[in-house]
């Protein structure tokens, strides 16, 4: 397996919660810039044309990310003004959760108790999606999680926004040099198109730049940590059976580019 489990700081349960969600909300930026939206839109949408599905359980959504922009273009459409998406995460994100849930003509809601991503039998039911989350799950972790989705007979939509660019990890090292400065300046660059904005945001990136750092440091571990292809497959081995179908490959952009990889597991109607 070319995936290296590196430490991200996000991942502790002692990193403070307000870092976590500005860190969260750089990401959310970033995503839409590159177009995250419009490719989860038509992943999403394929796997609703082809099962009676009417409710979306994001796993691991931190501040939210890209999906509730997806959710609005979805219910826009003819047939799918029904469709609800259900943000959940290991440590909820309670401002906005907040935020969401005064909002009750949207669908979006946002469980404020933390959610485990392994265990399928405690999760509402629906299409799972698990948007720039998985490379922080550890093998034994990332199989529990495609072991319970089969088990339980839930769909599973797995996007990572890297992936389709195999580094190996003495290639990594060697760029650390380069790539940290770089993801630090575009962490402040980032900043002033964060809504909504927090004083914790401006001054811990331009004043005391905790943010930057974090996200520098965190942002290129997890390029090793993504699962590309062929380690999908190492993970998926003896999970294939005929009442299940998994699906991966590379995530398509509008612009006809490949954006990140996914992996889809369905049951069979």
């Amino acid at each position: 397996m070319k995936r290296i489990n590196l430490i991200e700081f996000e991942d502790f349960s002692w990193f403070p919660v307000w870092l976590r969600n500005c860190m969260t909300n750089n990401i959310v930026v970033m995503a839409r810039w590159l177009g995250v939206t419009e490719t989860l839109h038509h992943l999403i949408l394929k796997v609703l044309s082809s099962h009676k599905i009417d409710k979306i359980v994001d796993l691991g959504s931190g501040s939210g990310g890209v999906l509730p922009d997806v959710i609005q273009q979805i219910r826009s459409l003819d047939d799918y003004e029904m469709v609800s998406l259900q943000l959940t995460d290991k440590y909820p994100n309670q401002q906005k959760a907040h935020d969401f849930n005064a909002d009750h003509s949207n669908g979006i809601d946002y469980l404020t108790s933390s959610v485990d991503a392994t265990d399928f039998t405690r999760i509402p039911a629906g299409l799972k999606t698990m948007v720039n989350c998985f490379h922080h799950m550890s093998p034994h972790q990332a199989r529990t999680i495609l072991e319970s989705a089969k088990d339980n007979r839930e769909p599973l939509l797995i996007y990572e926004m890297g992936g389709h660019h195999v580094m190996p990890f003495a290639l990594w090292l060697l760029s650390l040099p380069v790539a940290l400065p770089m993801i630090f300046c575009l962490a402040l660059v980032i900043v002033p198109f964060v809504r909504p904005m927090t004083w914790q945001h401006w001054f811990f990136s331009y004043l005391i730049p905790l943010i930057p750092f974090f996200y520098a440091w965190d942002g290129h571990a997890s390029i090793a940590r993504i699962y590309d292809l062929n380690d999908l497959d190492q993970v998926l081995l003896g999970l294939e059976c005929s009442s299940y179908t998994w699906e991966k490959g590379f995530a398509i952009s509008s612009r006809g580019n490949k954006l990140g990889t996914y992996l889809l597991g369905l049951p069979e109607s």
